[in-house]
């Protein structure tokens, strides 16, 4: 039997983030034929995306370790160690990191939220150019490239 894509954590890319984050990019469209996205985030506390929405991709995250508040819509909700939370396409959400670090797994269908990642995230494999940051502008258009809409601040 062949394995269809096999990256080790060394081929794997890595993406300075919102807050100073990492994005590690697991696999991506180009890895599974369009069917999905995985990343990991490794997170510190009051890491927070904008309020946000996407029209493309259904989105799965896996705390695996750490706690978070997430909004979905109107309700908040605590994720704890361990709980995962699936919010499909055209639902309004966020979340906040509430603990000291977090390691939160996502995985989005179909692939190509990775997109967004890399139009406005650093690859850590590149010199940090002086004063980098990820603008609410950079943001939006980055968020616009793979069809998702920045409706507000953090939560």
């Amino acid at each position: 039997m062949s394995i269809p894509y096999l990256a080790q954590r060394e081929d794997q890319q890595q993406l300075e983030w919102i807050g100073g984050s990492i994005f590690s990019v697991l696999l991506d469209a180009a890895a599974t034929g369009g069917q999905l996205t995985v990343g990991r985030f490794d997170v510190s506390r009051g890491e927070a995306p904008p309020f946000h929405v996407h029209n493309n991709e259904d989105e799965v995250f896996l705390l695996l370790s750490g706690s978070a508040l997430v909004w979905a819509g109107d309700e908040e909700h605590e994720l704890r160690e361990g709980g995962i939370v699936f919010l499909p396409r055209r639902i309004p959400h966020g979340y906040r990191i509430t603990s000291e670090k977090a390691d939160l797994l996502l995985i989005s269908t179909p692939g190509g939220l990775e997109k967004m990642f890399r139009h406005a995230g650093r690859d850590l494999r590149e010199p940090r150019p002086e004063g980098f940051e990820i603008s609410a502008q950079l943001l939006a258009e980055a968020a616009d490239l793979s069809g998702n809409i920045v409706l507000g601040p953090p939560r």
